[in-house]
């Protein structure tokens, strides 16, 4: 299976997930399926099919959790350096027609949040912005059109 590329923080947070999802999620399920086999016919019974429902849920991203973890590749983006954009980088970039900048890091398609500025490597503005400096201009084809950005500035911390 191929190596997934991830930060050290997004690996922590994956494992808090999946340790949360072991140690609270899945006993309060299992609590629930009790209660409600405890009230008696299971085919009209909501609350069973419900907790069944979370029950197989949870337990699908359980799986999908472990799948990940244990095929990912750790990068310590503190350990990295250059004036080119690559995997951890935080990249500022201003709108070529506004001049309104933005600050992106590039990170591992399961730690991606872009309400917080991280965008997953496999983005297209990420893959637009890998392997250029500052200074360079990039077009990215965005739902509204294209768009140009111009790097102002990378970093990794």
């Amino acid at each position: 299976m191929e190596r997934v590329p991830m930060t050290q923080a997004g690996f922590e947070k994956l494992e808090a997930e999946l340790k949360h999802l072991k140690s609270v999620e899945r006993p309060a399920i299992i609590e629930a399926i009790s209660e409600a086999r405890a009230h008696g016919d299971l085919s009209e019974n909501a609350e069973y099919h419900a907790a069944k429902e979370k029950q197989s849920f949870n337990e699908g991203r359980i799986q999908e959790l472990e799948g990940v973890i244990s095929v990912a590749q750790i990068i310590d983006v503190k350990s990295l350096s250059g004036d080119t954009v690559k995997f951890g980088a935080t990249v500022v970039v201003a709108d070529c027609d506004t001049d309104e900048e933005h600050t992106y890091q590039i990170v591992g398609q399961y730690e991606s949040d872009a309400d917080s500025g991280k965008i997953a490597i496999t983005a297209p503005i990420a893959r637009a912005l890998i392997g250029k400096a500052v200074n360079d201009t990039v077009e990215v084809t965005t739902p509204k059109g294209k768009k140009s950005y111009e790097i102002v500035n990378v970093a990794y911390k």
